[in-house]
């Protein structure tokens, strides 16, 4: 399974969580958006141990099964349609979500997320 994964996904399997950690472990390949990086870098920055996370960030992108992954022309189309799907339902969500969900949609992944906001967009294949 190719697996596409949510910032709180990626820190419950650097906290050791068992389901994130069976999930990723056992992934065909793993995903991270450019938004979850950010998300990630951002927090690190902020916080005491910012070295010391990006260093691990680091190992884990440098794994052969692990690859970043950019927004493309395509994916700006699906945003554009989740997006206008999300307003006509009256639940919005947060903007860097509904590139997670167009990468997730371009991609044929299966979303590894615990964002309950997901909920509302049910073309989005997903690990709890």
């Amino acid at each position: 399974m190719r697996n596409l994964v949510d910032t709180n996904r990626y820190r419950d399997f650097c906290a050791n969580e068992p389901p994130a950690v069976d999930r990723l472990q056992t992934a065909e390949h793993i995903f991270l958006p450019f938004v979850v990086l950010a998300e990630l870098r951002a927090g690190f920055l902020c916080g005491s141990w910012g070295r010391e996370n990006e260093s691990i960030l680091n190992r884990f992108l440098n794994r052969s099964r692990v690859s970043p992954l950019s927004p493309t022309e395509t994916t700006t189309h699906h945003y554009v349609r989740l997006f206008f799907q999300l307003c006509r339902q009256g639940t919005p969500i947060p903007i860097h979500d509904i590139w997670i969900a167009a990468l997730t949609v371009e991609g044929n992944f299966t979303l590894c997320s615990r964002d309950r906001h997901f909920d509302h967009l049910p073309q989005i294949p997903r690990l709890h």
